[in-house]
């Protein structure tokens, strides 16, 4: 799964403060997700679609949730 994301839109969230944030980007069916603070060098996690649907599907019904993440 080999994207090229040196081109890629990069969009983060509107409510994001200046201390940083995710970013992102999808690009040859690829998403890629950064940190903000980092985005010239840092690493970048890549994602299928499928894999992405999933963990939105995950966060929407609150998979995440920190007290169900510590039990």
């Amino acid at each position: 799964m080999q994207s090229d994301f040196g081109t890629a839109r990069w969009r983060k969230s509107t409510i994001s403060g200046d201390g940083g944030c995710v970013e992102v980007a999808y690009t040859g069916g690829t998403i890629g997700v950064r940190d903000s603070k980092d985005a010239g060098s840092g690493p970048i996690l890549r994602f299928s679609q499928r894999e992405w649907s999933a963990f939105l599907a995950g966060a929407h019904s609150g998979e995440f949730e920190l007290d169900e993440l510590t039990t």
